[in-house]
């Protein structure tokens, strides 16, 4: 019998709505040569709906959702809709609706790919950040007093928890486990005298249960250089919500363009959907041009496919990838060539 994933497709805004196409052709190639097969449910969540209707998604969306496998997202941002108001009310009612507490975000330097950085060379570079996904410093604890006048203040609260913390860093010293046996987490106790120094006593707690990892510490500040210095000495990397989050983008750029970069929102335990998206965003200044980089949602679609229980199904296409960037001069404007997104997909989908 053929397996039959839910998948809940989600554009969005800008060229969101252009790198979803790309990553259906690349799923469905791959389900017929792997015996699966996905059905897509598509919503017009968007920067466009807020203006239209006043929300991002129905009351009822985070219901719409739950039944799915899993659920792919383009990118929301919109001229003349404030950041929070689309992050706050499309991604991260997902994110913590459905306990997607790790943000995964894999980093390479492809052969083919010139990194502006001299020290990260192909094959070398291969970086996974764990990043905490639904507290720390993005947590709705604050709020804003006395607004338009002098005194006017603005408090936003840092949320770090037992239990919210623990979680991320088992999953990350497991997933060293896997890979090279290495673990850096990311700090600043030395400025952050509560949150922090917290943060630091679970990652020792947790290392105990763990001791084929090596791991150690890394104030953010120096982590930050580090990674441009020496990106090749790092294998996983756990941070929490901010720090993950920037650390993530920079090594992105570090490997050559962000439009590469996908990303995983997972809930480990699969009780809920885990949603997929690539990290560069709308870029509504190349939006509706048919030139966008599909390879972040492609790669995010690969993950996806893993998460789902096809792991020989994502090394195809990540295989791919990494073909069609060393042994073809096919490259999207952000990569340095002239390709469209539709000449770019249509020769990764040759080479698979």
């Amino acid at each position: 019998m053929t397996t039959n994933h839910r998948i809940a497709l989600i554009p969005g805004d800008g060229i969101g709505t252009e790198v979803l196409p790309p990553a259906q052709q690349v799923l469905d190639v791959v389900g017929r040569r792997h015996g699966f097969s996905l059905s897509y449910t598509s919503y017009d969540w968007s920067c466009e709906r807020y203006l239209r209707e006043g929300a991002m998604m129905p009351a009822d969306g985070i219901d719409q959702l739950r039944d799915k496998d899993a659920i792919l997202l383009g990118a929301v941002g919109y001229p003349g809709v404030p950041d929070h108001v689309s992050l706050w009310g499309l991604l991260i009612p997902i994110r913590r609706g459905f306990r997607q507490y790790v943000n995964l975000r894999p980093i390479r330097v492809f052969e083919g790919i010139d990194s502006p950085v001299r020290g990260a060379r192909p094959g070398e570079v291969d970086v996974v950040v764990v990043r905490e996904n639904t507290e720390g410093e993005y947590s709705e604890v604050g709020g804003r007093l006395h607004r338009g006048f002098p005194e006017e203040i603005a408090v936003q609260e840092a949320m770090f928890t037992r239990a919210g913390v623990s979680r991320v860093l088992d999953y990350a010293f497991t997933l060293a486990s896997q890979r090279g046996g290495r673990l850096t987490s990311a700090t600043k106790s030395n400025g952050i005298v509560h949150t922090m120094p917290f943060w630091d006593q679970l990652v020792t707690e947790r290392a105990a249960a763990f001791p084929q990892v090596a791991w150690d510490q890394e104030h953010i500040d120096a982590l930050a250089a580090k990674f441009v210095l020496e990106p090749a000495r790092f294998d996983v990397v756990v941070a929490s919500n901010l720090f993950g989050d920037i650390l993530s983008d920079l090594a992105a750029a570090v490997a050559g363009s962000i439009g590469i970069a996908p990303a995983a929102n997972l809930n480990p335990e699969r009780d809920f959907p885990s949603m997929f998206e690539p990290v560069h965003g709308s870029a509504p200044d190349i939006a509706g041009q048919g030139i966008a980089n599909p390879l972040g949602a492609i790669w995010s679609a690969a993950m996806m496919l893993d998460h789902l229980g096809h792991p020989a199904a994502a090394r195809d296409i990540t295989d791919a990838i990494a073909s069609v960037l060393a042994k073809t001069d096919v490259r999207t404007r952000d990569l340095g060539g002239t390709a469209t997104t539709a000449e770019f997909t249509d020769r990764l989908i040759e080479l698979l």
